[in-house]
């Protein structure tokens, strides 16, 4: 059988994550792509030993042979980018969150659906095998009617004001930095696990850095620490750096978490709990193999991922032994595998985030901002429609 020949538009950290793990599959050829220059192109190209590099994404798109893409560019242009590519009929899988506002995501959304294409939002996260163990537990009824949700999903990469990204700018990443990239993974992660979707929220945002230092030429995502006073040239900062919320799930459950790129130590600090009236179940990204299991009469556990020993649904996600790690590129190998597994045979389950996703996504961040503007609650329904 011939390879599904696929594109990645954008030559970032998250288009190298995107080409190693798409490659891993097996029944998928990297066959193109795109950067924001040709020679970023080129050079990607050169050392991935991709067959076609490009400046301009729509070459990509008017290749017959290109079956979908991944979208791996600055969130800005994932909307243009996404819509544009499902113009042209390709399948399409997009990095999170999936746009600038939830009505851009429902026009993505909508032309997906008319064009009958195949598409995801990149919520990888989800598919490590310890959290499918744990979503397995709570949907058993292992943990009894979960009553509270806490956690954190802390990083350090952006402490200094010498640190900077593409992210930080409004123009080029939208209105929100620390929750629109972690946040929401953080809020996606919860109501994926549990099965609740958020129902309110109340939420505080805030810049610690006022001004940054802005290096003279591109950083890449989580490098940069070395450069001199002279690389750099300073620029107001109109992103939050920490985040906070407190949330209703569903009628009963309450929580809060925290976001932050100014937490020093923790490098990827993804953290949740959930609490039931049987028991509790914790996860760590730092610790990915790891599920802490609490109980109020009993020892509390922490179990170290098995897949042999795991619930069956959850089994699925775990593609090594016992004692054998699964981590960040495996999740989305995962989801990749899934995706495109379905793009082949869509008689399979949809066992991926959608675009639907990604709109609950943008409209959950649209609360939070309106909940950090009037420093109130705000009802997120599951029908609540973006603003215009």
């Amino acid at each position: 059988m011939s390879k599904l020949k696929v594109a990645v538009i954008g030559a970032g950290f998250m288009g190298k994550t995107h080409v190693e793990n798409l490659r891993r599959l097996g029944f998928v050829e990297v066959a193109a792509v795109a950067g924001i220059s040709q020679e970023e192109a080129d050079r990607f190209a050169k050392a991935y030993n991709i067959p076609k590099a490009t400046g301009n994404y729509k070459e990509i798109l008017a290749d017959p042979e290109i079956a979908g893409v991944h979208v791996c560019t600055p969130n800005a242009l994932h909307a243009p980018v996404s819509k544009a590519a499902l113009n042209a009929g390709k399948h399409v899988l997009c990095e999170k969150p999936l746009a600038l506002s939830a009505k851009e995501a429902k026009e993505m959304l909508d032309l997906a659906e008319k064009k009958k294409l195949h598409h995801a939002t990149n919520h990888n996260l989800r598919y490590y095998p310890a959290v499918q163990q744990a979503r397995a537990m709570i949907a058993r009824g292992d943990l009894g009617e979960i009553l509270v949700v806490q956690g954190t999903y802390s990083q350090d990469w952006l402490l200094y004001d010498t640190d900077f990204n593409w992210r930080i700018l409004k123009k080029h990443n939208g209105p929100l930095r620390v929750m629109g990239d972690i946040g929401s993974h953080w809020m996606d992660m919860i109501q994926h696990v549990t099965g609740l979707p958020i129902t309110a929220l109340c939420a505080d945002l805030k810049i610690i850095h006022k001004t940054r230092k802005q290096p003279k030429v591109a950083i890449e995502t989580f490098a940069g620490k070395t450069l001199k006073p002279s690389d750099y040239d300073e620029v107001k900062i109109d992103t939050e750096d920490f985040g906070m919320a407190l949330l209703h799930l569903g009628d009963t459950c309450r929580g809060a978490f925290t976001v932050s790129q100014v937490s020093a130590g923790c490098k990827n600090r993804f953290e949740w709990m959930v609490c039931g009236t049987k028991g509790s179940v914790a996860w760590n990204q730092e610790r990915p193999d790891e599920l802490w299991i609490g109980r109020r009469n009993e020892p509390n556990q922490i179990i170290i991922k098995d897949g042999s020993l795991f619930y069956p649904e959850a089994a699925a996600y775990s593609d090594y032994p016992g004692g054998h790690s699964e981590g960040y590129d495996d999740s989305h190998k995962q989801l990749f595998k899934r995706f495109w597994s379905r793009v082949l045979d869509p008689s399979l389950p949809v066992q991926y985030p959608t675009f639907a996703d990604g709109l609950r996504g943008m409209q959950l961040l649209e609360a939070v901002m309106e909940s950090n503007k009037k420093h109130g609650w705000v009802k997120c329904s599951p029908a609540r429609s973006g603003r215009k």
